[in-house]
């Protein structure tokens, strides 16, 4: 239980700051109609309790699940097993990622089935899992992970060149889709599980970063090839309608709870069966903790469940309200656009879990406040210039993520190669269901009420900012580091 309170003491604290930001736009700028606001306010209850029950479950059951099976596979010797296992396992826990199934159903529809639900989930889930192999073959086989970042983006940059401009939106997106609040525990544990075996503890530091980050880049490549097999030319559509908004302020939490559960059971079936052939073949462990495994993962269920019921229904509509209020201004919707990114990311269950196990990792030298500052900061300035990019209809997503990725690349050859593993990882990380659903609703807001703007193509594109911007920040702070221990280093 004492667990727990600290879980929801720190929840509450990360959430607080976005709540208040709406509670302020509220009382000054952006009168919120009452049913709004009493929704966004049990919204907001439900997603304290729900993250801190959900990362309560992170630490008793998928965290000890990925170190058990990252520190297994190594001892086969055998890189066929390895291989086989990675893409297993990466496929079925990204197919069952909710955040990729929202992505996928909303591309289905705006797309009139152009492309469809189970061609981007299949798609981007082999991909995923391909990465995984590659991710994992890299550390044990130590290969540079600026350089494996290379290859793989010379790779996207080269497919990009086939797509249509609304392809290679969607497929950022979806990187950053595929990484959210149950991938990344899992990731990351696999990580520090098969790195921890080397002999090397420096490498094995800095080895223990980038699998995510590695990840990421599959689901990019699986989204290109589908667009240049299916040779799509061009998407047309529209965003889908919504419902009309109920008068009662529980029956939105109502109607919408039973359908984010079983997509949450889902979600999680994947890992539970993989527990149970791992706990049958391989471990054995003890009742005891074959039983905190399993309590872990129904605390993500339980935890899941009221974090998204939270969002979907307390935070979405005002997010859409208030983007489309604050369009009329184009310079305030830009520095709104910025905080409410800012203060967003605070609230990304996976954030948390990356940030915490970044201190430990570095044995408390790389603070976790210090990191989800400069991640705070990375989403905010990606959230804003999406939003400027909706004003400014000359603004391309191209002219945002090609020198991006190329400054991130290069950068990566600059900077320590644990700030090049943490600042990739934290580019999946920082897209979560925060950002798939308050943000993305914002956005989409200021799309709906600025004149001229086109709903589809302004829509996709944004989760794909969040993901690159933090690459950058993060290999800034390396940066500043390396900077200042050389200065240090040359008044000794």
């Amino acid at each position: 239980m004492h667990i727990l309170v600290d879980k929801f003491k720190e929840v509450l604290s990360s959430v607080a700051p976005i709540t208040l930001m709406v509670l302020i736009l509220n009382f000054f700028l952006v009168p919120l109609p009452e049913l709004f606001l009493a929704k966004f306010i049990i919204g907001a209850v439900l997603i304290v309790v729900g993250l801190s029950i959900f990362l309560l479950g992170v630490d008793i059951g998928i965290t000890p699940l990925g170190k058990s099976i990252g520190n297994y596979l190594p001892k086969l010797n055998k890189v066929w097993i390895v291989v086989v296992v990675g893409l297993v396992i990466g496929f079925f826990v990204c197919i069952a990622e909710p955040d990729l199934q929202i992505l996928a159903y909303q591309v289905g529809n705006v797309t009139k089935g152009a492309l469809s639900f189970m061609e981007i989930l299949v798609m981007v889930s082999l991909g995923i899992g391909a990465m995984l192999v590659v991710g994992l073959l890299r550390i044990l086989y130590n290969l540079k992970t600026n350089v494996v970042l290379t290859v793989l983006y010379g790779i996207i940059l080269l497919l990009g060149l086939f797509v249509a401009p609304s392809i290679l939106a969607i497929s950022f997106d979806a990187s950053g889709a595929t990484t959210g609040a149950l991938t990344v525990p899992f990731i990351l544990a696999l990580a520090v599980g098969v790195s921890a075996l080397k002999k090397n503890s420096v490498t094995s530091e800095a080895d223990s970063f980038g699998l995510v980050g590695v990840c990421s880049t599959g689901a990019i490549i699986g989204v290109l090839f589908l667009g240049i097999v299916k040779n799509v030319s061009g998407l047309s559509g529209s965003l889908p309608e919504e419902a009309g908004i109920s008068d009662s302020v529980i029956a939105p939490f109502l109607e919408i709870i039973g359908h984010i559960t079983i997509e949450s059971v889902m979600a999680l079936s994947p890992l539970v069966i993989i527990y149970i052939i791992f706990q049958v073949k391989v471990f054995h462990y003890p009742k005891k903790k074959s039983r905190q495994i399993f309590l872990g993962l129904f605390y993500n269920l339980v935890g899941l469940v009221l974090f998204l019921t939270g969002v979907n229904a307390g935070f979405m509509n005002v997010g859409n309200y208030l983007g489309s209020a604050l369009a009329k201004s184009k310079t305030l919707v830009v520095i709104i656009g910025f905080i409410f990114g800012f203060v967003t990311i605070l609230a990304e269950p996976a954030v948390h879990v990356l940030t915490k196990q970044i201190e430990e990792v570095t044995g408390g030298y790389i603070k976790k406040v210090l990191v989800l500052s400069v991640l705070s900061v990375g989403v905010g300035v990606a959230v804003g210039i999406s939003v400027l990019r909706i004003v400014i209809p000359e603004i391309q997503l191209w002219h945002y993520l090609l020198p991006g990725y190329i400054l991130s690349i290069a950068l990566s050859y600059i900077v320590d190669p644990l700030f090049v593993g943490i600042g990739f990882d934290s580019g999946g990380v920082a897209s979560g269901p925060m950002t798939a659903t308050f943000i993305l609703a914002f956005v989409q807001g200021v799309a709906s009420g600025t004149s001229g703007s086109n709903l589809l193509n302004d829509s996709f594109g944004m989760i794909a900012m969040v993901a690159m911007t933090p690459i950058i920040a993060l290999q800034l702070l390396g940066l500043a580091v390396k900077i200042k221990r050389r200065g240090g280093n040359s008044h000794e």
